[in-house]
């Protein structure tokens, strides 16, 4: 007797949402207030978070509030794990980025002394870093941040003479490895002087 024909069985293949899928079916059942109160939840507990939206959208802030906002983004960047000094470790790139936004929203604003104050702080707190790595590789993202404050200065009357060489010399004294935007900072004090 011949082998009876064995049906073919059709495999179904469960079609899954991911987990994006299933939250953005759930967020647009909520309403525009509820959406309002967990983006701000999301954001107040997680800096890497708030910062992101703060790059999204306009945000205004008072002066004093967006120092405060630079301070902690300069922590945020500039942290790193003692135990991986000497080696190539994460750090966050995103804080870098909001420094620079924050350095150049201040100076708009009129309040080119408080980012050179800063400017400063990011110095030493950014070079200490570099030193504590091996390759130095977040470098880039400083210089990046310190240029917004130095080509401000760099134009004629933005500040006193006197007071542009003095935060030339603050800097070159915070700078632990001694080449962060020195050739930038060595024509900026040249020019205060002449």
């Amino acid at each position: 007797m011949p082998p009876k024909p064995r049906k073919k069985v059709k495999k179904r293949v469960k079609q899954t949402q991911s987990p994006g899928q299933r939250l953005a079916i759930a967020l647009a059942k909520c309403k525009k207030a509820e959406l309002i109160d967990l983006i701000v939840d999301l954001a107040e507990d997680d800096s890497n978070v708030m910062r992101w939206l703060e790059s999204e959208v306009d945000v205004k802030m008072p002066a004093n509030d967006l120092a405060e906002s630079t301070r902690l983004a300069i922590s945020d960047a500039t942290d790193f794990d003692e135990r991986q000094i000497n080696r190539n470790f994460d750090y966050d790139y995103g804080a870098y980025e909001a420094i620079e936004r924050n350095f150049k929203k201040l100076i708009d604003s009129g309040n080119l002394s408080v980012a050179m104050d800063l400017s400063l702080e990011l110095m030493k707190e950014g070079s200490y870093q570099v030193e504590m790595s091996d390759e130095g590789l977040m470098s880039y993202d400083i210089e990046k941040c310190l240029n917004v404050v130095i080509k401000a200065l760099m134009k004629k009357g933005s500040h006193p003479p006197s007071k542009v060489i003095e935060w030339c010399e603050r800097m070159v004294e915070k700078d632990r490895i001694g080449c962060h935007c020195d050739g930038e900072l060595t024509r900026l004090r040249k020019r205060s002087e002449s």
